[in-house]
């Protein structure tokens, strides 16, 4: 799949050095982008619609791929998760009821909108800068359509920044995150590269859109990833400590004066034993359970969340990653359905 953008962005760079003039190459990329926001704006609608009319909902998962791999600073793969998710969620080998009681299969707690046409847009010569903007719209496209909330399906980390941008500009202010990560990606750049998903978290800090930063399950950081969290007033919890934290981190209560609470979920929060299938293996992270206990006790608003850098290229011929990864899914997905 990075073969084929990069194909697609080489071919527009020859009709750039070919001297075609440069409005016909911009109306085609904004045809095609106008046609991708145009399946979500559909697909919301549709889903706002029926939900609307079985009644009884306050709040509804939406899932949104966002099939991005690009911006990966190691591998790619995290581009393939979003089909490799749905199809674990729905394979049949578990029954439809989450640990707490709620059915996935019913429209009024999990809907599906469908996957932004990541590549497809980069393959008509789009930078990153308006990509993130088109991520940013599609989220919102969503979030029109009562009572949507967006469950974002990475996709690399680098997506959270726009996703949160539009969560936090729709709402109309900023929101409480809680992150989930071995890495708090951080980095002011990361390899020149702006939006890198090592440096999601610092757009998010400088565009104001979190009020409150709570990573969990660190345990790689540097000396840039301690310094940017000072800057910011990041609350950074190392797994060093976790026996000590605990407590407190199974205990949080986010949202209160703020638009509400954002989660965001890096697979590879989770120790390597429980989830290979990530690009960046880091051992000594949480368990399963551990991650559950922290959600199911949450207390807030959550008003969209993500689950992201789930690797379908490195997992387990049997798919055990992305039985991990669906489960995060409909966990979270029930957890912010009302």
């Amino acid at each position: 799949m990075q073969q084929v953008a990069r194909r697609g962005i080489h071919f527009m760079r020859r009709l750039h050095g070919a001297n075609i003039p440069e409005d016909m190459i911009v109306e085609g990329q904004n045809r095609v982008i106008d046609a991708s926001l145009t399946l979500i704006r559909e697909k919301a609608k549709l889903k706002g619609e029926l939900v609307r009319a079985l009644g009884g909902a306050k709040a509804t998962s939406a899932l949104l791929g966002v099939p991005l791999g690009h911006n990966s600073s190691f591998l790619q793969g995290p581009a393939f998760a979003p089909p490799r998710i749905r199809e674990a969620m729905w394979c049949g080998s578990t029954n439809a009821t989450t640990e707490g009681g709620k059915e996935i299969d019913n429209p009024r707690v999990l809907t599906d909108v469908g996957d932004l046409p990541v590549q497809e847009i980069r393959d008509c010569g789009v930078d990153d800068d308006r990509l993130m903007n088109i991520i940013s719209q599609s989220v919102k496209l969503v979030m029109e359509e009562e009572p949507l909330r967006p469950m974002v399906l990475g996709g690399d980390h680098s997506i959270s920044y726009p996703i949160v941008r539009a969560v936090s500009e729709k709402l109309g202010g900023p929101i409480d995150i809680l992150h989930l990560d071995a890495h708090p990606d951080i980095y002011h750049e990361f390899e020149g590269n702006k939006y890198s998903h090592a440096s999601s978290f610092a757009r998010i800090m400088e565009g104001g859109y979190a009020r409150r930063l709570l990573q969990v399950g660190i345990r790689s950081i540097n000396s840039e990833g301690r310094e940017q969290g000072k800057k910011f007033g990041v609350e950074q919890y190392e797994m060093r400590t976790f026996s000590k934290d605990r407590h407190y981190l199974e205990n949080l209560k986010l949202g209160e004066g703020v638009k509400g609470v954002y989660v965001s979920i890096d697979v590879d929060c989770l120790d390597p034993a429980f989830a290979p299938g990530v690009s960046h293996f880091e051992p000594g992270g949480l368990s399963f359970r551990d991650v559950l206990n922290i959600l199911h006790n949450l207390q807030g608003d959550i008003v969209a969340a993500d689950v992201v850098e789930f690797n379908p290229q490195r997992d387990t011929v049997d798919g055990m990653t992305a039985m991990v990864a669906a489960k995060l899914v409909r966990e979270l997905s029930a957890i912010m359905s009302k």
